[in-house]
């Protein structure tokens, strides 16, 4: 079967991937929160947001392959889609799954040769990752009004894992729960990262937070979300990144 020729992402981390794989001449749409290469983007045709697509300008675009995923793209719009198109649907919950469907991706594009050295740099990541003895009680505050963090079946929670940290929400039933930082101080929480996506918490509002003892005696501390919910090409460096940044606060 030929590589599909025709793209259009609506992942931002996806995008990214394609870009680094060398096929981002084959993008022929993304969204608007694709921002990652921005020069490789700046022709690219944008279909709307990840939430609310435009149907039809994508398929006035006339894709072969739409590139999807069933947390950020809503289940009617990838439905819609599928009926008319080729759709790849990747949705990972673990390192491990997203680092299979890296490979998927790259098969699906015959771009194999150029995805080698992102999958073997997470396979050594992988391999090389030590069990901390005193693993932080972490918050990952993903949402502000209301406050929101992560569950055990999330991407960003396995990364959370995988980087050293013991995820006070873990046990929560939602995947997404609304947890207000009292609670969190009550499940004693050493540190809450504040990430910059999707909710952009900043140095200001840290500072904010830290003045009014918002979470108490914890740590507060601004995070890349990228680092820790993208998937894709960007493990092979967000991984580590995420890892350093426990391990300095440990």
């Amino acid at each position: 079967m030929s590589a599909p020729q025709r793209l259009v992402s609506l992942v931002p981390s996806t995008t990214e991937t394609v870009c680094a794989f060398g096929a981002a001449a084959r993008l022929v749409g993304c969204t608007r929160y694709c921002t990652e290469p921005p020069q490789a983007l700046r022709e690219v045709a944008r279909v709307g947001g990840t939430k609310n697509p435009d149907r039809e300008a994508i398929m006035r675009l006339a894709p072969d392959l739409v590139l999807t995923n069933a947390e950020e793209n809503r289940a009617e719009d990838i439905a819609w889609l599928t009926e008319r198109v080729a759709v790849l649907t990747q949705t990972p919950c673990d390192v491990a799954a997203a680092l299979g469907m890296l490979r998927e991706l790259a098969r699906t594009l015959h771009c194999e040769a150029a995805a080698s050295p992102f999958v073997q740099r997470i396979e050594q990541l992988v391999r090389g990752r030590v069990e901390p003895r005193s693993p932080l009680r972490a918050y990952y505050a993903i949402w502000r009004k209301p406050w929101m963090s992560v569950g055990r079946a999330t991407f960003v929670h396995d990364v959370l894992t995988w980087v050293g940290a013991m995820n006070v929400c873990a046990d929560d039933v939602e995947r997404y729960p609304a947890v207000p930082p009292a609670d969190a101080v009550a499940r004693g929480v050493d540190v809450v990262l504040l990430a910059s996506e999707p909710w952009e918490f900043d140095e200001a509002q840290r500072q904010q937070l830290v003045a009014e003892r918002t979470f108490g005696d914890a740590r507060l501390v601004l995070c890349d979300g990228r680092d820790f919910c993208w998937h894709g090409v960007r493990m092979a460096a967000g991984l580590g990144r995420a890892a350093d940044l426990l391990r300095s606060l440990g």
